[in-house]
């Protein structure tokens, strides 16, 4: 149905991830993913349906948050089509809005207004292979947005993982154009390893933890 997204839930928690960790924010976490990644711990909203609504019932419940800060996240948000208009009303609205995307699918019909943050999926994801190479492209040659819009995201789980990440960011020189994020898969690497293995290399990109499955259990819904 044009004009009608399938939602998965709308809720209020503290931002978990990316440069915004720590805000309270309302998510808008869309249902349906194509994908099959390994550390998907969403899996819910992939699986199930997700019940329609269409776009201003969505930003009525956004604006009954009263949040400042929304993200729009899933499943695989970019996969239904009615996701770019729910983001242009909520910047015409005034709201700071984020997409958070596995970055399977190119990002560039999202409106420049808002912060994009695209996984970049490493080996024991099981779908490395899948990475959308354009979002990378177009960020390092600044074609189509502001590129303080774009932050990219890479999830680690092993030594193997740390080195091919760490190769990736060689090859594009990623982190002299936007901000890089490390995390570890929760409870499959302890941040420790990770934090040293950034130090020694002197990367330049900023470790996160996880930090709504800090303070609410790891596999809580709506947080």
């Amino acid at each position: 149905m044009t004009g009608s997204l399938l939602v998965s839930e709308i809720f209020l928690s503290i931002q978990g991830e990316s440069t915004f960790a720590g805000w309270p924010c309302t998510f808008v976490r869309l249902a349906g993913c194509d994908s099959t990644c390994n550390w998907c711990d969403t899996r819910y909203a992939a699986d199930e349906e997700g019940r329609t609504m269409t776009i201003t019932e969505t930003a009525a419940c956004v604006e009954a948050m009263k949040t400042p800060l929304v993200e729009i996240t899933g499943g695989e948000p970019l996969q239904q089509e009615s996701v770019y208009t729910l983001m242009g009303r909520l910047c015409d609205t005034g709201y700071t809005v984020l997409v958070e995307t596995g970055g399977f699918l190119p990002v560039q019909k999202v409106d420049p207004r808002v912060h994009i943050i695209i996984d970049i999926k490493t080996p024991s994801s099981g779908v490395s292979e899948k990475n959308c190479i354009e979002n990378i492209e177009r960020t390092v040659a600044n074609s189509d947005r502001p590129r303080e819009n774009v932050e990219f995201k890479m999830v680690i789980a092993s030594r193997r993982d740390y080195e091919w990440a760490r190769e990736m960011l060689d090859r594009w020189d990623l982190t002299s154009c936007c901000t890089v994020l490390m995390g570890t898969v929760f409870d499959a690497l302890p941040p420790s390893d990770l934090a040293a293995w950034i130090l020694e290399d002197h990367l330049h990109v900023k470790l996160q933890l996880q930090q709504h499955k800090y303070i609410w259990p790891p596999d809580m819904r709506g947080v």
